[in-house]
């Protein structure tokens, strides 16, 4: 397998990063917990304008036609800049099921999820709550053995706080008028690839938010001066650091791996996709723990930019299955009888 990307994806991973550090800043976000949808129209514009929003859409349907792999470098930047708009449940979750759904709720929909003009959300029961339900166009909605395509006026929605203020959350009761679109084992086998799917995605986007609380912490112990000296050079500050590192440079590869996995369709994709999140929410974990100690704990306060994304890390790590259901996916595999095992099977 080979983990290098091509020059054009890491060209578009750029221009995509210059976008997002110079439109996303962490005051852009604060001014948008005090709007009524915490969503701003004419930043989904500009993202669909940059072809982001159809970035996994099928070419047939007006998109680019690219895959999980494709996304995930612009995943982990979605994260560097803690982005509230949903575009990386668009282009990994609810485009790929309704994909997986196709017929007439494809055609219908595919074309305006690419152009920026309907958007989308997935709602899993492992997840209780469904994130964005309030700017959503359509739900897909997982109901026992059945997924349900319901549009706003077959719903009502109730809000329910997050540990995130950019997390909008809903409880989601459905009318008797919402049909079900896929019943069985198919839409047991879409709840089961929408749920990698956005587990990747919590991953890729976990690992921008430990690289960004990493740079923000090194900038801070820089320019903090104690006894004459910044506090950077102090060697347990230093251990800090270097204890993130590690743990995120070890996370990467299994990310990569994932999603490798998943474009290609690979048998075990649902192991690769379990210990990419493991790994990646622990190393965002360990980067909100070590970079409030290096802030003096200042850094959990509300004026500190930190918390914004430290909090959407701790939020990120308990969806798409928390840690105890991807260790059980793992231990599944690993501990089965007649599993194969070492460096070429496993890990």
């Amino acid at each position: 397998m080979d983990f290098t990307f091509t020059e054009d994806q890491l060209l578009f991973q750029e221009s995509v990063r210059d976008f997002l550090r110079n439109e996303v800043t962490p005051e852009r976000i604060r001014a948008s917990w005090e709007s009524d949808s915490g969503r701003e129209d004419a930043l989904w514009a500009q993202l669909a304008e940059l072809g982001l929003t159809g970035m996994t859409v099928p070419e047939s349907s007006g998109g680019l036609g690219m895959s999980a792999l494709d996304f995930v470098l612009l995943a982990q930047e979605c994260g560097y800049v803690a982005l509230p708009e949903p575009l990386v449940h668009t282009a990994l979750v609810a485009v790929p099921a309704l994909c997986d759904i196709g017929g007439e709720l494809a055609e219908q929909w595919l074309p305006r999820v690419a152009a920026g003009e309907a958007k989308v959300v997935v709602g899993l029961e492992q997840n209780m709550l469904v994130e964005d339900a309030h700017v959503a166009d359509l739900l897909l909605l997982q109901r026992g053995a059945a997924l349900l395509a319901a549009t706003p006026d077959q719903v009502s929605l109730r809000h329910n706080e997050s540990v995130d203020p950019s997390r909008k959350l809903y409880a989601v009761d459905i009318d008797a008028a919402a049909a079900p679109v896929v019943e069985g084992e198919q839409a047991q086998r879409i709840v089961a690839r929408a749920l990698d799917h956005g587990a990747l995605g919590s991953a890729a986007q976990a690992l921008g938010l430990a690289q960004r609380m990493v740079d923000m912490s090194v900038q801070y112990t820089a320019e903090r001066q104690q006894f004459g000296v910044p506090i950077g050079s102090f060697q347990a500050v230093k251990h800090h650091m270097a204890n993130i590192a590690v743990r995120l440079e070890y996370a990467r590869a299994p990310v990569h791996r994932a999603a490798y996995a998943i474009a290609h369709e690979r048998a075990n994709a649902a192991l690769a996709v379990s210990h990419a999140k493991l790994a990646a929410c622990e190393a965002a974990n360990l980067a909100a723990k070590n970079c409030i100690q290096v802030h003096g704990a200042m850094g959990y306060t509300w004026e500190v930019d930190l918390h914004i994304f430290m909090k959407k890390a701790w939020a990120l790590a308990n969806t798409w299955g928390d840690a105890g259901y991807h260790k059980a996916r793992v231990g599944e595999r690993i501990f089965a009888d007649g599993a194969v095992l070492g460096a070429g099977a496993t890990f």
